[in-house]
Order: C-alpha cells, then sequence, then structure tokens
C-alpha cells in the first residue's frame, strides 16, 4: 500500500498559496511531515482526510482516488487532528462505543470487544469509566488514537499528536505509534524534529507550501556531513557574523552556540562538526536566529 501525492495545489479565499505542487510518495510505516507553523502540514492532513478539496493535483491510496472517492477513503482512513473535542462528561468506554456505531460497527457483541481490545491497547482500559474531563492531556491523545484505530485503517494521520505531553506520556505515545505503523501508513504531521528522528523511517520538510527534501533521516542527515561548523561566542558578538551563513544558536553554559551550513570553514575560527535533523532542517527552512 503507498499514498501517492502529485502537483497538490491549494489557494484560499483569502489569498494564502498552502500547498504549492507538492508531491510525496508515502509508503507503509511511519512517515514523518516536518515544518514551521504555516508551512503548509495541516492544509495537506486536511486534503488527504477529505475535508477539503484541493485546487489540482492528484492523490491516490493503493487504487483509491482520494480526491473523488471520498466516501470509500473514509472508511479506511484513521484521523487524528491537532485539536479535537471530547464530550467532558462521558466516559471513554461510552463514547468509543458511540464512535464506533458511526463507524458501521453494528454489533453490540463486536462493538464490545473492538472498545475493550482498543483501550487495552492504549493503556485506557483501568480508566475506562472516568468521564474524559478528568484524563490528563497523554490520556485525551491515547483515546484520540483509540478513535482512529477503529475500523482497522490502512492511513492513520497525526497531526501534531506530542504538543503540551509530559516526557512519559510522549514516550509512551511514541511507543504507541511506532507498533501502529508496522503494517499501515502513518503520517506523522509535527514541527518537533526529535520526534521525526526516533520515529519515522521516511520524512519530507515543507515549507511556505512547497516540499523542501525528502528522504530517511539517516541518509538526509549525511547527506550534510562535513558541511556543519559550530563555534562557541559571546552573546554580545552574535551581531559581528553574517548571518545569511548562520542556520542556528542557542545558549550552552553561558555562552552562545552558533551553527552554519557551508561547503567550508565560514572564517577559520569554526569547528566542523556532526551534523544532526536539527541542522538539516534550520538550513531548509530558514535560520532560527534569536537576539541581536
Amino acid at each position: 500500500m503507498q499514498l501517492s501525492i502529485q502537483k497538490l495545489n491549494k489557494t484560499y479565499p483569502n489569498g494564502v498559496h498552502a500547498l504549492r505542487d507538492v508531491t510525496l510518495d508515502i509508503p507503509t510505516g511511519m512517515f514523518g511531515l516536518l515544518g514551521p507553523n504555516g508551512a503548509g502540514k495541516s492544509s495537506l492532513m486536511r486534503t488527504i482526510a477529505t475535508l477539503q478539496q484541493a485546487d489540482s493535483g492528484t492523490i491516490t491510496l493503493g487504487n483509491i482516488d482520494v480526491l473523488r472517492q471520498k466516501d470509500e477513503v473514509r472508511k479506511v482512513l484513521g484521523y487524528l487532528p491537532q485539536e479535537f473535542g471530547l464530550y467532558p462528561r462521558v466516559n471513554a468506554e461510552m463514547l468509543l462505543d458511540h464512535f464506533a456505531r458511526l463507524k458501521g460497527i453494528a454489533s453490540g457483541a463486536e462493538r464490545s470487544q473492538v472498545v475493550k481490545t482498543l483501550l487495552q491497547r492504549t493503556n485506557l482500559w483501568d480508566h475506562r469509566k472516568k468521564n474524559l474531563g478528568g484524563y490528563s492531556g497523554g490520556m485525551k491523545q491515547r483515546f484520540g488514537i483509540a478513535q482512529a484505530l477503529l475500523g482497522n485503517p490502512r492511513l492513520i494521520i497525526v497531526d501534531e499528536p506530542t504538543a503540551g505531553l509530559d516526557p512519559t506520556e510522549r514516550n509512551r505515545f511514541h511507543n504507541l505509534l511506532s507498533e501502529i505503523s508496522e503494517n499501515v501508513i502513518v503520517i506523522l504531521s509535527t514541527h518537533i524534529i526529535e520526534d521525526v528522528q526516533s520515529l519515522c523511517s521516511n520524512l519530507a520538510i515543507i515549507s511556505t507550501g512547497e516540499v523542501r527534501m525528502t528522504g530517511t533521516p539517516l541518509a538526509t542527515v549525511a547527506s550534510y556531513r562535513g558541511r556543519v561548523w559550530k563555534k562557541l561566542i559571546d552573546k554580545h558578538e552574535l551581531s559581528q557574523y553574517d548571518r545569511t551563513s548562520l542556520v542556528s544558536n542557542r545558549l550552552v553554559a553561558g555562552k552562545m552556540e552558533i551553527t552554519a551550513v557551508a561547503d567550508s570553514n565560514p572564517d577559520g575560527t569554526f569547528e566542523v562538526a556532526e551534523p544532526t535533523l536539527e541542522d538539516v532542517y534550520f538550513s531548509v527552512v530558514g535560520n532560527s536566529l534569536v537576539g541581536a
């Protein structure tokens, strides 16, 4: 199974060109979609999820025309948007049963078994009678995945799923996503670089509606080897450097670490560094410099 996106375009009525000739081939497994806020990630996710129409281009999932056969897509789609509402006074078991009914699982016995299996799989079974209004952020995200898994989907889309989670919940959510992606296509749309590096076998970096880079995390990082340069300076010295060659800076033990991407040492005083996906990201989408 493969999701194929070809020359997809979307312009909103206010003139924002959200997607510009987006072309991607996404295989089974975890696929990371990286980009800053406003890059077009959510627009792409909504289009794939049949929640909005594209202006031009094609999307196919196996033999399904996503833009024309919306009902067929929805039968095999699981979707966890960035923001989703839950009824705070309903417990998880009741609401998941309701969603299962909406998904077309008519048999009460079958629904009961499906709900039990999914709540156990997302580690929520012991909390099934607790009203959702009392769930933590991580528990709500796990419930979101439970509802996205209804109907054994072949494509799952998760949009910024770990934003705001504490480290324990984030790790638990990562393990769950990794398990799910063994047999289906999972698209992880995020701006958290570490999530993509640790979870995804393939990735794309998108900015201003355009795909700027695709590949595997390892190969993408390896392509920058020998081109990333770092140096520690005093904070007040930042203004002395040519900011067009710098891609990021950050405080390290009271000093400012500046990073440049160039084919050779920018001024002879930098040291070559092992590249990271963060270096690649800032090089592709634009620098993250702060301060003067």
